[in-house]
């Protein structure tokens, strides 16, 4: 028989993860707070708990798939022993927040893993799902092969609050991404152009960061801002007249003002002849 799971927490991403695990054989017990939303789980196969401390019982991996970290303590704090559990938690929260919940376990005999998962619900086991996992690297060896079946395993560092440092890191570029796309797609839009029309020169746009950044990425870790392609005083220009345009228009502007601030700061520090690379030196130190 293959490896019971425990999973606590039934929202979409919850509910998905209940699925691919049943789909490939494992028994699954759940609990959720509302627990009519482990109704269909069930009817699939899952096995619902009564309580929380039945659900842990029911095997030694546990995984939380919650709205955050306080939930967990909620959820977990009428079972003190968690001896022989390995608890994996899957929520979003902040670093920190992970690595004094590792603590938290821990005292209570528990093992730990913090993990951010890299997809939506409909994409939980398909091919582009990625889960992040930090904390024992023998622990996410010792269970692979289950998690596997969530999305790709990648081990980021023992240190708990590493997984929810990349996964922050994703959803920064994600979230800022997307608000750019809308932000240039209202900005087109005020001269009557269509998302449709632009959407091919938007796609054109985003793909060719994998080209920029590879040499961007070298020279952060050097140090050094050359600014043979491009200075901090080019850009800024060029983030002023996007600021001028976005004002002109009647769209958002706080955006484009944002970047803009980065700029100033660089071209007041000194740095305005170097790469705009430099940034990352200001935005490491917003003083």
């Amino acid at each position: 028989m293959k490896q019971p799971v425990t999973l606590i927490g039934l929202g979409p991403m919850g509910q998905a993860m209940v699925k691919v695990l049943l789909d490939a054989g494992h028994p699954v017990t759940v609990w959720n707070r509302t627990a009519s939303r482990a109704d269909d789980v069930v009817a699939r196969g899952a096995v619902r708990a009564a309580t929380p401390a039945e659900a842990v019982a029911a095997g030694e991996l546990v995984l939380l798939s919650l709205t955050d970290y306080a939930a967990m303590y909620e959820i977990l704090g009428p079972v003190p022993d968690l001896t022989g559990k390995v608890i994996v938690n899957l929520s979003s929260d902040t670093p920190d927040v992970s690595r004094e919940a590792a603590r938290w376990i821990e005292q209570r005999g528990g093992q730990f893993l913090t993990g951010g998962v890299l997809a939506s619900a409909e994409l939980v086991g398909a091919e582009p799902a990625k889960v992040f996992y930090s904390g024992p690297a023998e622990l996410l060896a010792a269970h692979e092969q289950t998690l596997r079946l969530i999305g790709e395993p990648h081990h980021v560092g023992a240190d708990h609050g590493l997984a929810q440092l990349y996964y922050l890191a994703h959803i920064d570029l994600f979230l800022v991404s997307l608000a750019a796309y809308l932000h240039a797609t209202a900005l087109v839009g005020s001269a009557g152009v269509s998302a449709q029309e632009f959407l091919p020169w938007a796609v054109d746009n985003l793909t060719t960061n994998p080209l920029v950044l590879p040499a961007a990425a070298a020279q952060i870790d050097r140090g050094e801002h050359p600014g043979d392609l491009g200075t901090a005083r080019m850009m800024a220009a060029s983030a002023e007249h996007l600021l001028e345009a976005s004002r002109a228009v009647g769209i958002d502007a706080a955006l484009p003002k944002a970047i803009k601030a980065h700029y100033d700061r660089a071209i007041a520090a000194g740095r305005g002849g170097e790469s705009w690379t430099a940034l990352i030196d200001v935005i490491r130190d917003p003083r």
